[in-house]
């Protein structure tokens, strides 16, 4: 199979993995004998002989991913269904001061009906942890302009908590429709609201999917965050290389969709004549150029708006996926050579990520986010299992970089290049990962009377810290323990 080829003579190469190519029986083959042809069926590289030499040492963890992914492509749609119900049901006792409110109702005839889209109408994320307000906005500013004026690291331990905290709070905010995410942030957080771009987005089975791209002098990128930022379609392979190119222009995207190219939204573009000229010209976020996805719609509006604000910077943050899409959203920049908007990021903090590329990407990327001063943290909660995905190991090489703010249970800060227990695996961690999700739930309970009521948990959230009895890596992931760990945490004295 032919590598892509680039105009300069360079390859791209890549490996996908293809849960539907092949059956339970190919699951079973792959497990039981790692170099027959069981395991190659969900395999497409760039190279031949790829899964005899890097994949066949791991095969179990391909059975797991496989396996998982069928599931989940099986129960997308009975899942996406249930997380609806779940989630007009609870906004329907939220409004309804919870199931007694809503019995009272009912005998009243006073019910308060959800409508999705309305400023009432909270997601699941949101109604795990209610919190609206920032820690203070006054100090908040305060300690953005310190920085700016003095060029420090943005570390926690370097006193901006408060910029901190607005990170982890937009990232919950991102949850959230376009009326909720306005109404918070023009009347708790004071702020101009700029926009809502409702661009593609993808599950969480992502960070099981171990296909990567890789381009030359830069390294291996995970396939899944790449089309999620709208950077090109695992079906066809060779749209990578037109994105993945320095100063990619409009043009080359607009004869794509001319040509009915199936785009990673899931359905075949419309025709866009009015996009043949480079990004930079466009004044304004069209919806033509929002469908164009994630990307070029931010890099759109944050040229425009750095234009505009002359002394401004700028902050990318989110949490899980979003985490993920906020590392690549730089590194795409310096890949198309945006040094000018680069020279404006002030940081870059995500909460709960999963590992974007490999070693060599983390090089690449050393120089403009890592040295001489930080701007790129990873802010990691104990046991969460999202930051240990995809694996770290011979076979798929995914790899961290980045200073990573790690907090454990008691919310103490450690500052460390990885965090303990890399790959979630061993039986050494297996009782007290357990064990902890047990502490977990209790300090749940307690957490209203220790820390004061802002910090008390709902209903809803004590019933995730049950599940997590069962599953530790899963509750463990909810933004409401890395809102406490921007909040309360504190420095190790170890360091």
């Amino acid at each position: 199979m032919a590598t892509t080829q680039l105009k300069n003579g360079d390859d791209f190469r890549y490996l996908v993995v293809r849960p539907g190519k092949g059956g339970i029986r190919d699951v079973f083959r792959c497990w039981v004998w790692p170099d027959g042809d069981g395991g190659r069926r969900f395999f497409e590289s760039s190279e031949e002989g790829v899964f005899d030499a890097k994949v066949s040492g791991s095969r179990w963890i391909i059975v797991v991913s496989v396996l998982i992914r069928k599931v989940i492509a099986i129960l997308g749609k009975p899942l996406e269904w249930t997380g609806n119900v779940v989630e007009f049901t609870l906004n329907l006792l939220s409004m309804n001061a919870n199931l007694l409110g809503l019995l009272c109702n009912i005998v009243r005839g006073e019910v308060v009906v959800p409508r999705r889209g309305t400023e009432t109408f909270i997601s699941t994320v949101g109604l795990l942890d209610g919190r609206m307000d920032l820690l203070n906005e006054e100090k908040l500013l305060k300690g953005t302009t310190d920085f700016v004026s003095e060029e420090r690291g943005l570390g926690l331990e370097m006193g901006n908590r408060y910029l901190v905290d607005l990170c982890v709070m937009a990232s919950k905010l991102s949850y959230e429709n376009e009326k909720v995410i306005q109404n918070i942030v023009l009347r708790y957080w004071k702020m101009h609201f700029v926009g809502f771009y409702n661009c593609w987005n993808d599950d969480w089975s992502t960070d099981f999917d171990y296909s990567w791209y890789e381009i030359p002098e830069v390294g291996k990128i995970h396939i899944g965050f790449l089309e999620a930022l709208g950077l090109g379609n695992r079906n066809d392979t060779n749209s990578f290389n037109g994105h993945l190119q320095a100063k990619t222009s409009i043009s080359s995207i607009a004869s794509d969709v001319s040509h009915g190219s199936t785009s990673p939204f899931g359905h075949t573009k419309s025709t866009i004549s009015n996009l043949d000229q480079n990004i930079e010209h466009f004044d304004e976020v069209t919806p033509e150029v929002e469908q164009l996805t994630a990307y070029y719609t931010v890099k759109l509006q944050l040229r425009r708006l750095l234009m505009e604000h002359r002394n401004a910077k700028f902050v990318v943050t989110g949490h899980s996926l979003g985490g993920a899409l906020a590392i690549l959203f730089p590194t795409v920049l310096v890949l198309h050579k945006e040094m000018e908007i680069m020279g404006r990021l002030l940081g870059v903090y995500t909460f709960g990520q999963p590992r974007v590329g490999n070693k060599q990407l983390g090089q690449f990327m050393e120089p403009y986010l890592v040295n001489p001063i930080p701007r790129y943290f990873r802010v990691v909660y104990c046991n969460d299992i999202v930051p240990r995905l995809p694996y770290d190991n011979k076979a798929f090489l995914f790899k961290h970089f980045g200073v990573c703010l790690y907090y454990d249970s008691l919310f103490i800060e450690h500052k460390v290049d990885e965090e303990p227990n890399k790959n979630f695996l061993g039986i050494r961690y297996l009782i007290p990962e357990y064990l902890n999700a047990l502490w977990e739930l209790l300090r749940s309970l307690l957490m209203g009377y220790t820390h004061g009521p802002e910090y008390k948990e709902g209903w809803f959230c004590i019933l995730v810290r049950v599940i997590g009895l069962a599953f530790p890596g899963i509750s463990a992931h909810c933004l409401t323990n890395y809102i406490d760990s921007v909040r309360l945490g504190k420095k190790s004295q170890s360091l």
